[in-house]
C-alpha cells in the first residue's frame, strides 16, 4: 500500500516526477535483444522515458556489447555520443573476448563513454573474481571507478564468497552488487556493512514482496542504490515499489538519487552534469 502521508509520492503522482528527487539509473542496457520484445531499446525512447521519470542520469550496457563482441562497443560509443547530457556506459568485461590488450586500450581512450566496468559471470562463465580481469579491475580501482556485477544468490561465478573476495582486494573500487545476491539477501546486507566500498542495487529486487523490506532492516538505506535493467523492468515498476515499501522519504532520496551523487561526485565528467 502506498505511504499517503509521503511529500514525494505527490510530485510523483501528480507531476510523474520530482523536482528534488533526481533518479540516477545504476543498472540500465540497450538494442534489441534477440527473442524478447521490449519498446524501449533505442537511446531515443529510453532517453524520452528518462525524462517522463525524472531520471537525470543512466548508466547502462548494451545488449550488443555484452552479446556480440564484434560490435566492440560501437553502439554504446553512439548512443553516449548522441545523449551525453543523459547517457554514460559500463564497459563490458568478458573474459571470451581473444584480444584483451585491444579491449584495454578502447576503455582507456574513452573516459568521457567508459564510466566503469560491467560484467556477467554466469553468462559469460568465468568467475567476478577470475585473474582474467585483473588488468581491468587495476585500471578501475586506479581511477576509483564503479563495477556493476551481476550477482545471484548460490552462483559459483557471481555469489557472494566471488563478491567478497573481490571486495577483500579492491577497496577504491565502488562494488555495486546488482541484483543484491538475488535470495541471499541477508549475506547481501552483510556485504553492504562490512565493505565500505560495496552498494546492493535493486533490479529483480523487484520482483517479490519483502526482500527490500530485509535489506533496509540489516543495513542503511545509505548503502541501496537504484536500478531499472530498462528496457527490461518499467523505471515507474521500481519508485512504485519504493512507496509501497515502509521507508522514509528521505530513504527513498538516498536510493533513488543520494547515494548515487556521493559515489560518483569524486569524478569531473560527473560533477559537469550534476550542476
Amino acid at each position: 500500500m502506498f505511504n499517503a502521508h509521503s511529500e514525494l509520492l505527490k510530485d510523483f503522482w501528480e507531476h510523474g516526477r520530482s523536482a528534488r528527487c533526481p533518479i540516477i539509473d545504476f543498472h540500465a542496457h540497450m538494442n534489441p535483444h534477440v527473442g524478447s520484445f521490449m519498446p524501449l531499446v533505442t537511446a531515443e525512447k529510453m532517453v524520452a522515458k528518462m525524462q517522463r521519470c525524472g531520471t537525470r542520469l543512466t548508466i547502462f550496457s548494451g545488449h550488443d556489447a555484452m552479446f556480440v563482441p564484434a560490435f566492440h562497443h560501437a553502439h554504446d560509443l553512439e548512443a553516449v555520443g548522441k545523449f551525453p547530457q543523459q547517457l554514460r556506459a559500463y564497459f563490458v568485461m568478458n573474459g571470451s573476448v581473444p584480444d584483451q590488450q585491444s579491449e584495454l586500450e578502447l576503455l582507456k581512450s574513452r573516459p568521457d563513454v567508459f564510466v566503469g566496468l560491467k560484467t556477467l559471470g554466469d553468462y559469460f562463465g568465468y568467475r567476478v573474481n577470475d585473474p582474467v580481469y585483473t588488468p581491468y579491475y587495476d585500471y578501475a580501482d586506479e581511477h576509483e571507478m564503479p563495477v556493476l556485477l551481476h550477482t545471484w544468490g548460490g552462483s559459483p561465478y557471481n555469489g557472494v564468497s566471488e563478491v567478497e573476495k573481490l571486495a577483500q582486494r579492491y577497496r577504491r573500487l565502488t562494488i555495486i552488487v546488482g541484483h543484491s545476491c538475488h535470495g541471499e539477501w541477508e549475506e547481501a546486507a552483510r556485504l553492504a556493512n562490512t565493505y565500505a566500498n560495496v552498494y546492493l542495487e535493486l533490479t529483480a529486487v523487484f520482483d517479490e514482496v519483502g526482500p527490500l523490506e530485509i535489506l533496509l532492516s540489516k543495513c542503511s538505506s545509505e548503502k541501496i542504490v537504484f536500478g531499472t535493467d530498462l528496457p527490461w523492468f518499467d523505471t515507474m515498476h521500481g519508485v512504485g515499489y519504493l512507496f509501497s515499501t515502509p521507508m522514509t522519504d528521505r530513504d527513498r532520496e538516498n536510493i533513488l538519487f543520494r547515494n548515487g551523487v556521493r559515489i560518483l561526485k569524486k569524478h569531473e565528467w560527473f560533477r559537469q552534469l550534476w550542476n
